[in-house]
């Protein structure tokens, strides 16, 4: 009688142990899919905020060349047509 018990102990010991340490492998295996979800999200936000900045930048540098030729344009054509008056 007191082997069976020794037995059923051991078994249950040996049932719990392997039980917490599965529960242990699996809350640190999520723990480990969260981080890595939440390192994806934060790398995958940080890309899409560098490209609209890179994107801006070169729209206002477009417009501002742009609007530069057309003074400097502008500007080359009243002196072109100034001097030929002027001769």
């Amino acid at each position: 009688m007191i082997v069976v018990v020794v037995v059923v102990v051991v078994v249950v010991v040996v049932v719990v142990v392997v039980v917490v340490v599965v529960a242990v492998a699996v809350a640190a295996a999520a723990v480990v899919v969260v981080v890595v979800v939440v390192v994806v999200v934060v790398v995958v936000v940080v890309v899409v905020v560098v490209v609209v900045v890179v994107v801006v930048v070169v729209v206002v540098v477009l417009v501002v060349v742009t609007r530069l030729v057309v003074v400097v344009t502008v500007v080359a054509v009243a002196v072109y047509f100034n001097t030929q008056s002027s001769v």
